[in-house]
């Protein structure tokens, strides 16, 4: 297995999936531990590198938005905090309140410098939750990436809570790619890919260059950890990233960010992990394969998951047990025995009323509820398999 997972990449490099001329539009995140040092000033001469890079591809044509990190990390140094800034919530919130406005200050300085304008763009995860907020954000990305501007995004830390955030933005990025319809995303990190196990614990473990599936496998190999302490995010986020972006038919990247010019650097070696972006989908169904969020669960049994992989709506009588506080039109997944999430869907009834009708045919349903049943628990239209 390992030696498959981490045999020599096709001919083609990795990279060149993400070249102007292949990908016309393309996220770059950067995460904290490559933009701010250890005494929490932001790396300004690795900076202009990066920009630099973003400065060739945009001439190229390519239309590039950054998802940046820092804010935490630099405001925790101005206000003296311990731990980063992330000591407490209520510490990261003013902390990310006052490094964000030395970060996006560089950003414009360094972009407009090479001619450039720069837009910032704070977002919190209900931003890209909720349908109508997430076509909005989708709109302003559109507008601002086809006038020639260079957005600069993060999440809105100085409002977010421990129950509604990213909490890491290897998925913002990810999700920020979605609203862009981007081709391509790639995740800056302090390691130069995926391994089958951390590197810096086995010596065994080995360099896995491209990924076509994040399945239970490639999963196993992820280490939660940020190994800067000053991040959020580790290698778990960074394929919940992978699976979020080949929802959407996107590639995405991991690349080391510790060397200087590493887009280009990217470009000239193709060293890194690539996950191909599939068919993928688009409109509604790719919003709803990549949320993160959900108000509800719905177990079924083999004969309704057959169903579904058929294409096939979630009728009631494949169903077993209903969860959660749910109203008609909200999300919900749809899980195994095991709660194993198959996919997600618009509920067409509320939780009461599902729960009335869980494990019975449709003939029964009238009586049930005492008004005349829909066609569906969830409707295909309405689903996405994940």
């Amino acid at each position: 297995m390992v030696a498959a997972l981490a045999a020599q990449a096709s001919s083609a490099r990795v990279s060149d999936v993400f070249a102007p001329a292949q990908c016309h539009r393309l996220i770059v995140k950067i995460g904290s531990a490559l933009l701010v040092d250890r005494s929490g000033h932001i790396r300004r001469d690795w900076l202009e590198t990066v920009v630099a890079d973003v400065a060739q591809r945009r001439m190229a044509g390519q239309q590039i938005a950054i998802v940046s990190s820092g804010a935490i990390a630099l405001g925790a140094r101005v206000l003296g905090l311990p731990k980063g800034g992330r000591a407490s919530l209520e510490d990261a919130q003013a902390a990310a309140a006052t490094g964000q406005i030395g970060l996006s200050s560089a950003w414009a300085q360094l972009l407009h410098d090479r001619g450039l304008v720069a837009a910032q763009m704070l977002v919190t995860l209900d931003d890209l939750e909720d349908r109508r907020r997430y076509l909005n954000a989708a709109a302003t990305l559109d507008r601002l990436l086809a006038l020639g501007v260079v957005p600069v995004i993060n999440e809105n830390d100085s409002v977010a809570t421990t129950e509604i955030r990213f909490g890491d933005n290897d998925r913002l990025a990810a999700r920020v790619g979605q609203a862009a319809a981007a081709a391509g995303v790639i995740l800056l990190s302090d390691i130069d890919g995926l391994y089958t196990a951390n590197p810096g614990v086995d010596p065994s473990a080995a360099f896995v260059p491209e990924v076509r599936i994040v399945d239970a496998r490639i999963r196993a190999m992820a280490d939660g950890g940020s190994a800067s302490g000053m991040g959020s995010g580790g290698m778990f986020s960074k394929l919940e990233a992978a699976r979020i972006a080949q929802g959407s038919g996107a590639h995405l990247a991991i690349v080391s960010g510790k060397v200087d010019h590493p887009l280009s650097r990217f470009a000239e070696t193709g060293r890194g992990t690539l996950f191909w972006g599939g068919e993928g989908k688009r409109g509604r169904k790719a919003w709803l394969a990549g949320r993160l969020t959900s108000r509800g669960r719905i177990t079924v049994d083999a004969g309704a998951i057959d169903a579904l992989r058929k294409g096939r709506s979630l009728l009631a009588a494949g169903a077993t047990a209903v969860a959660g506080q749910f109203a008609r039109g909200d999300v919900v997944e749809i899980c195994d025995a095991d709660g194993a999430i198959l996919a997600r869907g618009l509920a067409e009834y509320d939780a009461t009323d599902a729960a009335r009708i869980v494990g019975h045919r449709s003939d029964a349903h009238g009586e049930l509820l005492g008004y005349a049943p829909r066609s569906a628990m969830i409707h295909r239209d309405h689903m996405v398999l994940v």
